[in-house]
């Protein structure tokens, strides 16, 4: 059996997708994310998104509603465990701002959304309402499936059973004042290293910056080198797109 993301290009009817890398990314056009999309187009989106990992939408106008509407044809939304609410009746929105003052910008360390969570959510939708008119504000999403298949037969077999462990006290931690930190919840979780993909089977690394604690199969000071040389292989710039 071929395997479309790699073996076997995908062929859409009802969208156009244009890749951005040959191995990640991809911009879609033909689709009004402000309206419903219908069964045969949403399928295709999703397929899209197996595919290219990341994907990209031009000049979409979306209300909160429709903008939720939208993520729950992937499955049920997530709420994240530490965000304020910041928009009334909308818990699911996490807004995402900065600005000259900022102290610090959120998610400017590599890290997969959440990985603290014992069932992570399978993916983020990012809707830019305000960009800086010079240029800024650039993400860069990596390709882990990528990352993992291009290590030595030896490191992958050394990471097979082995977990990691990831805490939202490392990244949420500076979120609230002091006062509210010991009501905070932060959740806590282990997953394996190396993750196989529930709808593609792909195997991906699943270790992250923001999130990652330790190996606890190995001593500190070898599950900090190994995580170390795993995080700066995922940022090699050929898995990345932006």
């Amino acid at each position: 059996m071929l395997r479309a993301t790699e073996e076997k290009p995908m062929s859409y009817q009802t969208i156009e997708v244009r890749k951005l890398t040959p191995v990640i990314g991809a911009e879609i056009f033909g689709v009004d994310l402000g309206k419903p999309l219908g069964n045969q187009q949403f399928q295709e989106v999703h397929d899209a998104l197996m595919d290219n990992l990341v994907i990209f939408f031009r000049d979409q106008k979306m209300s909160i509603d429709q903008h939720k509407d939208f993520g729950r044809r992937f499955g049920p939304l997530h709420v994240h465990p530490n965000a304020p609410i910041e928009i009334a009746d909308h818990p699911e929105i996490l807004v995402i701002k900065a600005d000259e003052k900022s102290k610090r910008v959120a998610g400017e360390e590599w890290h997969s959304d959440v990985s603290c969570d014992a069932e992570p959510p399978m993916g983020s939708i990012l809707y830019l309402t305000e960009v800086p008119p010079d240029g800024g504000g650039d993400t860069l999403f990596a390709n882990t499936y990528r990352a993992y298949e291009t290590l030595s037969e030896p490191i992958k077999k050394m990471l097979q059973g082995l977990t990691a462990l990831h805490d939202s006290s490392k990244a949420h931690y500076y979120r609230v004042k002091a006062t509210d930190r010991q009501e905070m919840k932060f959740p806590n979780a282990e997953h394996p290293v190396v993750r196989t993909h529930p709808v593609t089977g792909r195997q991906g690394l699943y270790v992250n910056r923001g999130f990652t604690l330790r190996i606890p199969q190995l001593r500190k000071n070898e599950s900090d080198a190994l995580l170390e040389m795993l995080y700066r292989h995922i940022e090699t710039p050929e898995f990345q797109c932006r």
